[in-house]
């Protein structure tokens, strides 16, 4: 009976070379992969030769974090991708890390508190040198929360995040997805604005995911492909403040109960996946690929590419000093506010009914940092 190692018909021994033709295969595999996962939405824009591009990700543990952490580092646009968040952040970068895009990996948490105090090292170690900083911390909502209940908290974390940028990367844009975002941009402004530091082409609310939603439910009604829709959504990002303007996509045609039900879902689009996931969260990966879009084409703007996309900015557009339109994005940030053009007597109708809503949205942002 033999001592030695028992042999093993299922193991098998490579050589050299065919181990070498294996990793090819492997790699091309891989590379294939993050290719199809890559979102139709960036419409083949392509990356160009230019100075590395870092992404920051503050609240890149979370439900909407995460995924769009994912998208970052899948991103041919991104070079260097930076996570903070509270907790779980080492984690969520060392597991992104392992991924084979060409893009560097950070995982901060805040700084322990110390004495002398000093900053947060964590925090600045995260935006230093950031070309766009995505910002969706805060608490989701929940069935039976107001938005009183949401702002309250996410108004004091924005608050303190935006300090830091203003501190660490005062050039970078600044993409906001923590709601309410008709309060949480102004906000953003106001501490901006006390730093000394505010640029309105730098600092935007994402709507992605208003024009995410008009284009689906139209393709769906339609029997279209949504990629081959553009809906533009003007207004703010919460209920009656978001206005698609249905009448400008070319070829659809709707009944007036069809309208009305499009532009309500539309605008209640959040509240119809916090009813579906029962209270276990909100919209967070449709949300995570919205924010993932905005910001992979305002890196492709900052890098000389001609980009035009709907967004929540300051603007004079309408009695509201911030509003969301489509806007011109390039090296310098927000280059152009497209003109308003005509509304629909229907759109006209909703549009007016959401101004005094809107405006009360953004003033209260406004009182919360200067009360």
């Amino acid at each position: 009976m033999s001592t030695g190692t028992p042999k093993n018909d299922s193991i098998v021994s490579f050589s050299p070379r065919q181990r070498t033709r294996t990793s090819m295969i492997m790699n091309c595999l891989a590379t294939k992969a993050i290719s199809t996962l890559r979102p139709a939405f960036t419409r083949g824009i392509h990356a160009t030769a230019s100075s590395n591009a870092k992404v920051a990700v503050l609240g890149a543990a979370g439900g909407i974090g995460q995924p769009l952490s994912l998208l970052c580092k899948l991103s041919p646009e991104v070079d260097e991708l930076s996570c903070y968040d509270i907790v779980g952040t080492p984690g969520v970068a060392a597991d992104l890390s392992h991924i084979p895009s060409k893009s560097s990996t950070l995982g901060r948490l805040p700084s322990p508190v110390k004495w002398p105090m000093g900053p947060n090292d964590g925090l600045k170690e995260t935006l230093d040198g950031a070309d766009v900083v995505v910002i969706p911390a805060g608490v989701p909502r929940k069935p039976g929360m107001t938005r009183d209940d949401l702002f309250n908290t996410n108004a004091s974390i924005v608050k303190t995040l935006v300090e830091g940028c203003a501190q660490f990367c005062p050039d970078a844009v600044i993409a906001i997805i923590s709601n309410p975002v008709n309060s949480t941009v102004p906000i953003a402004a106001e501490v901006l604005k006390k730093a000394g530091v505010y640029n309105p082409k730098k600092l935007a609310g994402v709507t992605t995911l208003d024009v995410c939603r008009a284009n689906t439910f139209v393709a769906n009604s339609q029997g279209w492909d949504p990629k081959d829709v553009d809906v533009t959504v003007i207004g703010g990002h919460a209920g009656i403040t978001i206005l698609p303007l249905f009448s400008r996509v070319n070829g659809a045609k709707f009944t007036d109960e069809e309208l009305e039900a499009l532009t309500v879902r539309t605008q209640f689009g959040g509240d119809e996946v916090v009813a579906a996931k029962a209270g276990a969260g909100s919209a967070t990966l449709s949300m995570a690929y919205a924010g993932f879009v905005f910001a992979e084409n305002v890196l492709k703007a900052l890098r000389g590419e001609d980009v035009t996309q709907c967004a929540f900015v300051e603007s004079s557009l309408t009695e509201a000093p911030y509003f969301a339109s489509p806007v011109k994005f390039g090296k310098n940030g927000v280059e152009e506010i497209l003109p308003l053009g005509e509304l629909s007597a229907y759109e006209k109708q909703w549009f007016d009914k959401m101004m005094p809503e809107l405006k009360n949205q953004i003033q209260k942002g406004i009182d919360f940092v200067n009360k």
